[in-house]
């Protein structure tokens, strides 16, 4: 049990039970990259394994060029992607997710659930890698 003005690890990651409070610092950072337009998405592009870049743009329907090689070059300096170079001709670039990036899984797995569950029907399109 916590000393009194302690937080518990449920309330510190879930808020007090008395009302609502400032969020824990990790998912201020978390939702700072995964609530990015696109971010999500193309990370869910990625879970089945590598693609180049033009099929990371054909499994990413809406998305522009610049906005996808914008969003691939900050998940690489996160550590979540790796972009690797074929050597050509034609050169081919390829982007994979790196363990860092593979351990969201579980967590965007449990998010499709719930947007199962909770969000309309519009949210249908979700892939389908995530659906249990």
């Amino acid at each position: 049990m916590a000393e009194p003005g302690e937080k518990t690890r449920q309330e510190g990651a879930l808020g007090t039970a008395g009302g609502c409070s400032e969020p824990e610092s990790s998912i201020t950072r978390v939702f700072q990259v995964l609530g990015k337009r696109w971010t999500g998405v193309v990370l869910a592009a990625l879970m089945n394994g590598s693609g180049h870049f033009a099929q990371l743009r054909r499994a990413v329907p809406g998305i522009s060029e610049r906005m996808l090689s914008d969003r691939l070059t900050e998940l690489a300096s996160l550590g979540l992607v790796v972009r690797s170079v074929e050597e050509g001709p034609p050169l081919r670039v390829s982007y994979r997710l790196t363990d860092a990036g593979l351990a969201l899984r579980p967590a965007m797995t449990e998010l499709t659930r719930w947007a199962d569950t909770h969000l309309p029907d519009e949210a249908a399109g979700c892939p389908t890698e995530f659906r249990a």
